[in-house]
């Protein structure tokens, strides 16, 4: 994944230095893969357990109207208080997310659905919502102090940027370092083994849902921070988008096999791709098509490889045998 990371880079600056290598472009980039990328880690963890999230973008974009919609509805009447309260309605936008994905957990680990059907129902309900609530409308309006913070820096590095490397810190600790991350993998790599030893399925997979709907929650502040405006729309090509990058950075679809560490390059390399599209340009439509050709470009590989370890190394001695006969 490094060296994907680095030949895309020298190739899009190649193709058109100037605008490539450009601050504000560089700085585009780091300051799009935060919300992509704690997507993407939450695509990671879903299908760690065998899983996939498919309402992760919804419970991102539902997040930001929420915080939005209290930010203006408190600053209405009193806009020191709504500046204020910026800590308050950072928690309730990821309490939100925490509900998305206890409802998701409901439906996989208690009753039972297969995870692709239920977070795509899950997906549909939460996109209602918020087109009801908006109306359809773009909302407008987000706390001082999460502006700010979307637009500060740490040594030059935007600060969103540095929230998504503790982000992808945290998960990897969990994910290599507690009792949790150890079930969740065994989980994902043999779901009836893990049963017969001894661990509590359903726990581990409401767990799981529980942090991707948090990380979804993380995403639409991040976003919110980004773009002081939300709507039902946020996103809209990112469901795809966080699947590419979970498979390109090595995650087994099937369960059982992930790094977060190639998470962070593959969402480096996609955003790479998207600004360097735009640097040649080339439309969104076309770097639409060039995810999906990732994506089964990926698979196809993984197959390819699966299937050359499954194939029999021939019996011991046959060779010989054929040749004395």
């Amino acid at each position: 994944m490094l060296l994907l990371v680095i030949a895309a880079f020298a190739l899009f600056t190649a193709l058109n230095p100037a605008v490539f290598l450009s601050p504000i472009n560089l700085q585009n980039i780091a300051l799009a893969s935060p919300e992509v990328g704690v997507l993407a880690l939450a695509m990671m963890l879903a299908m760690l357990t065998g899983g996939i999230d498919l309402s992760l973008v919804s419970i991102a974009s539902l997040t930001a109207i929420t915080m939005s919609t209290l930010h203006t509805a408190i600053a209405a009447s009193d806009p020191a208080r709504a500046d204020q309260l910026f800590p308050v309605i950072t928690v309730v936008g990821l309490l939100v997310g925490v509900v998305g994905g206890f409802l998701n957990g409901v439906l996989v680990a208690w009753i039972g659905i297969t995870p692709i059907l239920a977070t795509l129902g899950t997906m549909q309900i939460y996109n209602g919502i918020a087109v009801a609530w908006t109306g359809g409308k773009t909302l407008y309006g987000a706390p001082a102090g999460l502006t700010a913070l979307g637009q500060s820096t740490v040594g030059g590095v935007p600060t969103l940027f540095v929230v998504f490397v503790v982000v992808a810190l945290a998960i990897g600790l969990l994910v290599n370092r507690t009792p949790l991350g150890l079930k969740v993998t065994l989980q994902g790599a043999n779901p009836t083994a893990a049963r017969f030893s001894g661990i509590n399925s359903s726990r581990v997979l409401m767990s799981t849902y529980l942090t991707t709907g948090l990380l979804g929650g993380v995403a639409g502040v991040l976003f919110l921070a980004r773009n002081p405006t939300a709507s039902a729309d946020y996103g809209a090509s990112y469901v795809l988008l966080v699947v590419v990058i979970a498979v390109l950075a090595g995650t087994n679809p099937n369960g059982g096999f992930a790094t977060v560490l190639g998470v962070v390059l593959a969402t480096f390399t996609l955003q790479i791709v998207q600004s360097g599209f735009t640097a040649v340009r080339l439309s969104a439509f076309e770097y639409a098509m060039a995810q999906g050709l990732i994506l089964v470009a990926v698979m196809v590989l993984d197959q390819v490889k699966w299937r050359r370890r499954r194939r029999p190394a021939p019996p011991v001695g046959a060779a010989g045998a054929t040749t004395t006969a």
